[in-house]
């Protein structure tokens, strides 16, 4: 189990479900059950591409990194793709649950991940690869929340006609036969946010190997400081918390990034990564504290102490 929680990177799934639950809140909704269909799909996307990941690169692990499980010989390659496959086809499953806008938001985040994995991971487009694979997963919690508003559930039977049409509620129009809505675009913001950050964190994943990269932190510095004041400016009646999960955040991606800039080590930067990684719950927080979710924004930062904790046990990077 530990194996396959390190090839997994079981300590970074924390980062994961914020991505729905933002996009809910950037909405203007609140999370319902086409919400929790979106994080389980996230989740299983999220691993499947954790998983994929290592299978495209055990080469060159098998060089810079001969530790992790699959140059180790403790996963095989077989098994490691065949886990990406299944996460795949059950992260799908789960978004189908929610409605078809939501299927269609993570066919378009599965080919992302895939061609990031396989294809683009190691060529000038990774970063941007990367940043849309999160900002598609905000739409996705954004696209099944609304769906799930108002679409019938269908785990529940249809109700026994009365004289009328069981599909026509008061209103008289159908539910059933309308199509659910796509995610609205007051969730395109929040989605560019957050891609913004994956940007700056991927492009400095990219040295965590060999370090010698100085530029690249200070840019990422300079990204992170300009989304954690940005977020952090909110009206005053929207009260402490939208600022307290900025200041949250630049905590977390800003220093790393800073002593990685000053010292530019494989350590440092790894540092910087997993920083980056681990500010996306904070920043998360902050755009659904902005959206008017408080509850949704504590919860989120809730998460912060455990997924610290674990990072400890098993790396994010």
């Amino acid at each position: 189990m530990r194996d396959w929680a390190e090839l997994l990177r079981v300590s970074a799934l924390f980062t994961v479900p914020g991505d729905a639950l933002a996009g809910a809140a950037a909405a203007g909704l609140r999370p319902n059950r086409g919400t929790a269909y979106a994080v389980g799909a996230s989740l299983c996307l999220y691993e499947a591409g954790m998983a994929l990941n290592d299978w495209a690169d055990r080469d060159e692990d098998a060089v810079d990194r001969p530790h992790r499980p699959l140059p180790s010989g403790r996963i095989s390659p077989t098994a490691a793709l065949g886990a990406a496959g299944l996460l795949t086809a059950a992260g799908l499953t789960l978004a189908a649950r929610a409605g078809r806008p939501a299927l269609a938001v993570a066919s378009a985040l599965t080919a992302t991940v895939w061609a990031y994995d396989l294809r683009l991971k190691h060529t000038p487009a990774a970063p941007a690869a990367m940043a849309a694979a999160r900002g598609l997963d905000l739409l996705l919690g954004a696209t099944a929340t609304r769906s799930a508003r108002t679409a019938p559930d269908p785990a529940r039977p249809a109700p026994a006609s009365s004289g009328r049409d069981a599909r026509m509620p008061r209103g008289g129009a159908a539910v059933e036969d309308s199509p659910a809505p796509a995610a609205p675009r007051t969730a395109v913001p929040a989605a560019a946010v957050l891609a913004a950050h994956t940007y700056a964190v991927t492009a400095v994943s990219r040295h965590e190997a060999h370090g010698g990269s100085t530029l690249t932190p200070l840019a990422a510095l300079g990204a992170t400081s300009t989304l954690g004041l940005l977020l952090a400016r909110t009206p005053a009646q929207a009260g402490i918390v939208p600022a307290w999960s900025a200041a949250a955040y630049l905590r977390t991606a800003a220093v790393p990034c800073l002593h990685a800039a000053l010292n530019p080590s494989p350590p440092l930067t790894q540092r910087a990564v997993g920083g980056g990684i681990r500010a996306m719950i904070p920043l998360q927080a902050a755009l659904a504290a902005r959206s008017g979710s408080a509850g949704t924004a504590l919860t989120l930062l809730g998460l912060v102490p455990l997924a610290r904790t674990l990072a400890r046990k098993v790396s994010v990077t």
